[in-house]
């Protein structure tokens, strides 16, 4: 009898443990920074944000059941294209004691390691962090830093211009549009374009610009007289797709983008990974370690899908007619 008291008792102290425990973590309310380089703030803030990678973020956050004003406090923060302020962005979140950062680009991850070397950091778009000192390797980061790298090789740079050949048969002069904060042209990727270029037969014409300031750029693509308009994959890119994007239409521009949020704002195609996909599995990330994963142990993820997305509303509207084998191999044809 007395057996059978003391071992109900200890059942009785397990389960009330469990439930406390499960009340405990149910009453956890965490800390997630969230850094953009050159979106503004404004375009990230609220339950469905204007910025496309910061919606899915969110959505998928929630998804997990990370519900801001319940458990979750997500400190939305952006450089607004000056990187020296990366710096004091992680700073200020290390000292808002943030369980988890969330960093885009080599040179924010970068930043982000020197600042702290316990604050988990997710990279929810990287380059080559192994390249950079970033991560010790892919399969295995070490330290504090895990998460996303868009790189798979200076190659696909090559292939979106293949692609925008394929499109525009008889193109020849291509100006080259790119970040002159990140030196894109001497990167890598530039080398492997111009090579790309060369072997296809086409000019490229480079015209840099600095975040969130286009107008001597717009000016020098406008005497430049080009077939047509290869914007790279930089974040002010992204950031200001729009603006971009007009300025294709009035000069009348084929343009070609790494992303397909372009592409739905009316540029011509984009060659490259689904940002939203991207941001989605970041989130993921960051639940694995919110539920006590080490980011050392998490291997860093390479993409495994591109997409291909063609607007043919606005290459009707550019009198373009665009191969029926190259829209065939298209993940997604805009009409309308």
């Amino acid at each position: 009898m007395h057996r059978r008291v003391f071992l109900f008792g200890i059942a009785l102290g397990l389960a009330t443990w469990s439930l406390a425990a499960k009340a405990q973590q149910a009453g956890k309310v965490y800390r997630v920074g969230l850094i953009f380089t050159t979106s503004p703030v404004s375009e990230m803030a609220g339950p469905e944000p204007v910025n496309p990678a910061a919606r899915v973020f969110v959505r998928s956050l929630r998804g997990l059941g990370y519900v801001e004003g319940q458990n979750l406090i997500l400190e939305r923060r952006s450089a607004e294209g000056r990187y020296e302020r990366f710096g004091d962005i992680v700073a200020e979140l290390v000292r808002l004691k943030a369980d988890v950062i969330v960093t885009v680009g080599d040179s924010m991850a970068r930043v982000a390691k020197a600042v702290t070397t316990t604050v988990p950091i997710v990279m929810a778009v990287s380059g080559d962090p192994v390249g950079a000192g970033v991560v010790r390797s892919l399969a295995q980061p070490g330290g504090n830093i895990t998460g996303l790298t868009l790189f798979v090789g200076p190659e696909i740079a090559a292939k979106r211009l293949e692609l925008l050949r394929d499109a525009l048969p008889g193109v020849s002069r291509i100006v080259w549009f790119g970040s002159k904060e990140i030196k894109e042209w001497e990167s890598p990727f530039g080398e492997n374009l111009r090579r790309a270029a060369r072997a296809l037969g086409v000019t490229l014409l480079p015209v840099e610009y600095m975040p969130h300031q286009y107008t001597e750029a717009f000016t020098l693509i406008s005497r430049a007289r080009a077939d047509a308009l290869y914007v790279t994959e930089a974040a002010g890119a992204f950031a200001d797709r729009a603006l971009i994007v007009d300025f294709a239409t009035r000069a009348r521009l084929p343009s070609t983008f790494h992303f397909r949020e372009a592409v739905e704002l009316g540029g011509l195609m984009s060659y490259g990974v689904n940002f939203a996909d991207v941001y989605r599995r970041a989130a993921g990330y960051v639940d694995k370690i919110l539920k006590g994963a080490n980011p050392g142990d998490l291997p860093v993820e390479q993409p495994t899908k591109f997409e291909l997305v063609i607007n043919l509303k606005t290459a009707k509207a550019l009198g373009i007619t665009v191969p029926q084998s190259l829209l065939l191999r298209a993940d997604e044809v805009i009409q309308a």
